[in-house]
């Protein structure tokens, strides 16, 4: 016999917030490439911070869009666990001549680094 759960019981809080999540519990289990949770993208949110700041009287809303552009690509540099030096340097020098429809092939695991630049290697 299968005793019964009081509905205001820690355990049965815990059960019932398993069946609401029930949907990404099993993408996550489905798909490997799915984190279980979100920290990392919290972390890169969070280093955006001080740029909120600095950037609100950056003169022109265009050079706050530049900003923003520079720190995405900052951001997925470092979220790709490669240099953000060496990713801009290779999207600086090569994005003059590169067609505006294909922008997309300068995402960090697109841009065609020999092997991936380590955050903790000296330069």
């Amino acid at each position: 016999m299968i005793p019964t759960l009081s509905g205001t019981s820690a355990r049965a809080g815990a059960i019932r917030s398993t069946l609401n999540r029930r949907d990404a519990l099993n993408t996550f289990v489905r798909d490997g490439r799915a984190e279980i949770d979100n920290n990392a993208v919290e972390r890169a949110l969070r280093a955006a911070s001080p740029g909120r700041k600095n950037y609100l009287f950056a003169g022109a809303e265009s050079w706050g869009e530049r900003a923003a552009a520079m720190s995405g690509l900052i951001g997925s540099a470092k979220l790709n666990d490669t240099k953000p030096e060496a990713c801009l340097r290779e999207v600086l020098g090569r994005i003059a001549d590169h067609p505006v429809n294909r922008i997309d092939a300068f995402l960090p695991w697109n841009i065609g680094m020999p092997s991936p630049t380590r955050l903790n290697e000296a330069p």
